[in-house]
């Protein structure tokens, strides 16, 4: 927070940003430090109790009683069991409405007015819509729930273009799209234009999508909680779009998997710590084992990368480094003499 207020302090000084707006950015900014913080945060607390519970000969008594190292460390892997259950609780419920508090007040911090308020025109819109639909529109005005310059292009299950409909304006009446100056092409399976296109001064147009949905649509998916990003997935699924389905699914996959880096973290920083007993020792296993957790996001971002350039399949993608790094941890300290 110290680097980032001296890093903003010019333009904080230079619009007199208040102490209430400096405030709610930062505090917008809690749930994110909590999620990003906490399995770094549990690494170096169990790198800490057990090094010092090594170095009393605490761990020596406790095997010699006959109790196992799963045992031994049992309450560290529970509470860190539930710090990924509430991590997920959190990044879900919390972190996207705070990432998008946070971008507003920034507009602010920057010397902005205010930030793009949702009334404001959208020009240059484009989405995926429900049966295998593709939208460009010119300019969509929700304060008015009318779009200009619409082209809407239908496509089959093999993406070959259906129909085209192209119009000058549309307007959203009674939970429907009346479009104006229409016309409308269909096409045959050689994408030629089959028969005359259709024209019409004024047609209701049969589209299940309301002005809330091309809102949505261009909302960010890091933005978005569980539900609205699932929700998102399956709306595009109907598209056709499978390369960006595809990424998408990562980004939902790793909405589940992202919170069990705590848990993972932990399990892989036991082994080192119980061999911690003298100085010198100790400084090498905390540098190996913050090492292995460094390599650990490094591989978690590569899976990720691989995952949404297709080379992997989503849940493999998202889940990969959780299965590598849970084997080593495993292995490691069931190795443990």
């Amino acid at each position: 927070m110290v680097i980032d207020i001296l890093s903003y302090l010019e333009d904080i000084l230079k619009f007199k940003v208040g102490i209430q707006t400096l405030l709610q950015y930062y505090l917008s900014y809690l749930p994110v430090i909590f999620v990003q913080v906490t399995p770094f945060s549990c690494l170096l607390a169990t790198l800490y109790t057990f090094s010092k519970l090594n170095r009393d000969n605490e761990i020596i008594a406790m095997r010699a009683s006959g109790i196992s190292i799963i045992g031994v460390s049992k309450t560290v892997i529970i509470l860190a069991s539930i710090l990924s259950l509430s991590i997920l609780w959190v990044s879900d419920r919390f972190v996207p409405k705070a990432l998008s508090l946070n971008q507003s007040v920034k507009y602010q911090i920057e010397g902005k007015n205010k930030a793009p308020a949702k009334k404001e025109a959208i020009n240059n819109l484009s989405m995926y819509g429900l049966g295998n639909r593709l939208f460009f529109i010119n300019k969509f005005s929700p304060a008015t729930n009318t779009l200009e310059g619409i082209i809407i292009l239908e496509q089959d299950q093999h993406q070959n273009i259906t129909r085209k409909i192209v119009a000058n304006k549309g307007e959203y009446k009674n939970g429907a799209w009346v479009f104006f100056q229409c016309i409308t092409y269909d096409f045959d399976l050689n994408g030629q234009i089959k028969g005359e296109p259709k024209y019409a001064d004024e047609e209701i147009v049969s589209i299940p999508e309301s002005p809330n949905d091309f809102l949505t649509q261009r909302q960010k998916p890091e933005l978005m909680n569980i539900a609205q990003l699932n929700d998102y997935i399956w709306k595009l699924s109907k598209s056709g779009a499978e390369k960006v389905v595809e990424s998408l699914k990562v980004d939902l996959y790793q909405r589940y998997t992202a919170p069990l880096t705590t848990l993972m973290i932990v399990l892989l920083g036991i082994p080192f710590s119980l061999r911690m007993r003298r100085r010198a020792t100790g400084v090498s296993s905390l540098g190996i084992s913050i090492l292995a957790a460094f390599l650990y996001y490094v591989l978690n971002a590569v899976c990720i990368a691989l995952g949404k350039s297709g080379v992997l399949p989503a849940i493999i993608s998202a889940s990969l480094s959780h299965i590598i790094v849970l084997s080593t941890s495993l292995y490691l300290i069931f190795s443990i003499p």
